[in-house]
């Protein structure tokens, strides 16, 4: 028998433990001495967990890629015309699709999308819409009226075929329209009329899968196959499983199919060759039908998003083909504050972070915590006990300044941090505020906004502290207290909050800081109200966090637009907020009243390159 040295011309090396593993060590075989097996990197199917979209529903249509994915219509129990971007990370929201309806098919990619076929209140529609990334406008409509068609193709140059012709979801059609970027004609027929079908391709190398292909009541589901070559179409291999109302991805000859129905919902997941299908290992975390793909996307990097029935789910599923094992970007409980507190304050990073001052009944608290990822300890107390106020720098080197006082005077006064110690600070701010927002260093730090007594209340002035004392800043575009602030004195920004002092008038507007003046940033998804925190490392990398009354929401900006993130498993506001874009903290707070010890971490989305297991000594 032929030996690996023979075969591959190389002889299996020995490793005393797992070597450092990199992408080049894919295929390679090496024999781990301290478990006695034999291992490999190899490529491996997995859906993994991302980010929720924001309004569940199901039959919509959808456009993209992994990355750059699009959703748009569908039935939330009532029709709508709601758009949703993906990123990769998270969700935003797009301009509204063209009618209110459902049970539409697209193509095409994120910013150049195509949709075909709808079922409106008023019944089956012929209209057809494009997106510029903006907004949706009129792409002429098809030859006749249709629903649940199969799609393939681009926004210039699409394919639709088959789908519903009602007038009830009983008839099946065998149709094929053709798109040139500005009307449709008719092309072959398929050899087999279906509806809810699946495609994927081009629109001169086109598949056609599945579906329903009986009448009336659409009884029979099918996995049939058929190939599009530009004029007719011939027959393939069939689909493992026969299914119907799933979600596509990829090319004539690399496709892929997950999710819909075979009488209960699918989590299973197929592979198409160009001639034959194969069942991946990976099955989506949760069966699901009239989910969305990614018509632009590949067979080894798709997406799912959930559809289902009422109530109508809104999980987004990543499936990936790939030597690295996906883990979702999630928050996770933290270590207990040995202390129930709210409107405290925290700075440094998720697992070497300070947390001091806050409130709980009868007041406003001194106590200083450290925290090194894993429990707190008590350290020295603040010189002067405050609470709402700002921070700055590191679990080595920070800065504590202005905010309430236990007599609820607002406060002036900055407080240092040197990592054993706290001390009075020689230069204090130019006026005592509470709500401000902080981020920077001990050396190169920034105070935002925050509210004084009338008739000044909320405040839009910017102060920037060297280590020598505190200069005035650039003026914020708007008067701010209580949002969410982060980054560097160079390059940050602030998201949330409130606008006015009194009534409740949250924003969802944030600007960004160059050291100089101020820019105003995207908008936030949410509203979110006084006690909102903030983590990131400068302007194009941060999330916010909280708020009251009790919000859980999370949102990443990236220096353009924010999109969501998994959420809190505990909503609340006035918490201490600290960390990165990919590692934040957020300690203790709680609603308008109230307090907790609860502490939460987010870690982002992990890759990572995991060995194989190829047999046992």
């Amino acid at each position: 028998m032929a030996t690996y040295e023979d075969i591959y011309g190389k002889r299996v090396k020995e490793f005393d433990s797992d070597p450092t593993l990199t992408s080049s060590y894919e295929g390679q075989v090496w024999y781990d001495k301290s478990t006695g097996v034999l291992k490999s990197v190899v490529s491996f199917d997995s859906f993994t967990s991302s980010t929720p979209y924001t309004t569940g529903r199901r039959s919509f249509g959808s456009s993209g890629t992994q990355t750059a994915n699009l959703i748009y219509a569908g039935s939330t129990g009532s029709a709508s015309n709601a758009t949703e971007e993906y990123n990769g990370s998270g969700w935003t929201t797009g301009g509204n699709f063209g009618s209110s309806g459902y049970t539409v098919r697209g193509m095409g990619t994120q910013t150049a999308a195509l949709s075909a076929g709808l079922f409106t209140p008023g019944g089956f529609n012929s209209a057809t819409y494009k997106y510029d990334g903006t907004s949706w406008t009129s792409a002429g409509a098809l030859p006749a009226n249709r629903a649940s068609m199969g799609t393939a193709g681009t926004q210039t140059a699409g394919l639709a075929f088959g789908g519903s012709t009602g007038p009830a979801y009983v008839n099946t059609g065998n149709s094929t329209y053709e798109y040139d970027g500005s009307s449709w004609t008719a092309g072959n027929n398929l050899n087999t009329g279906r509806t809810y079908l699946g495609g994927f391709g081009t629109q001169t190398a086109a598949a056609g899968c599945g579906g329903y292909t009986g009448s009336p009541n659409n009884t029979t589901t099918t996995g049939a196959t058929e190939e599009y070559d530009g004029t007719n179409w011939s027959t393939s291999g069939s689909m493992n499983t026969a299914r119907r109302a799933f979600a596509t991805s990829g090319i004539q000859t690399a496709g892929l199919a997950f999710g819909g129905t075979t009488g209960s919902n699918s989590s299973a997941a197929e592979k198409y060759d160009g001639s034959t299908w194969a069942t991946s290992s990976a099955t989506l975390g949760t069966a699901t039908r009239n989910n969305g793909g990614s018509p632009a996307g590949t067979q080894s990097a798709a997406i799912s998003t959930e559809g289902g029935s009422s109530p109508y789910g809104a999980k987004t599923e990543e499936f990936n083909a790939s030597i690295n094992t996906f883990t979702a970007a999630a928050w996770a409980s933290g270590g207990t504050l040995p202390i129930t507190m709210r409107q405290n304050m925290s700075f440094g990073t998720q697992t070497a972070a300070i947390n001091c001052g806050g409130y709980a009944p009868p007041g406003t608290k001194d106590d200083s915590l450290s925290y090194d990822g894993t429990s707190w300890t008590a350290t020295p107390d603040l010189n002067a006990a405050a609470r709402f106020g700002g921070v700055a720098g590191t679990q080595g080197a920070g800065l504590q300044f202005s905010g309430i006082q236990p007599d609820s005077t607002l406060s002036a006064n900055v407080q240092s941090w040197n990592g054993s110690t706290w001390s009075n600070n020689p230069y204090n701010v130019s006026t005592g505020t509470y709500g401000n927002m902080g981020c920077g260093t001990q050396s190169a730090a920034l105070k935002l906004g925050g509210a004084a007594p009338p008739p000044t209340n909320t405040l839009a002035t910017t102060e920037e502290y060297d280590g020598e004392g505190w200069t005035a800043g650039g003026t914020m575009p708007n008067p701010r207290y209580g949002g969410g602030g982060n980054g560097l004195q160079t390059t940050c920004v602030f998201a949330g909050g409130d606008d006015s002092v009194g009534p409740p008038s949250t924003s969802t507007t944030s600007a960004e800081y160059d050291g100089t003046s101020w820019t105003a940033g995207g908008s936030l998804n949410d509203a979110r109200g006084s006690g909102a925190m903030g983590a990131g490392a400068s302007s194009d990398s941060a999330l916010v966090f909280g708020g009251a009354p009790a919000q859980s929401f999370n949102e990443g900006y990236d220096g353009t637009s924010f999109s969501t993130r998994p959420s809190l498993a505990t909503g609340r506001g006035f918490s201490g907020g600290n960390g990165i874009a990919t590692a934040a903290l957020i300690v203790a707070g709680g609603p308008p009243s109230g307090t907790t010890t609860n502490v939460e971490e987010f870690t982002g989305e992990t890759e990572t390159i995991t060995s194989k297991t190829l047999t046992t000594s």
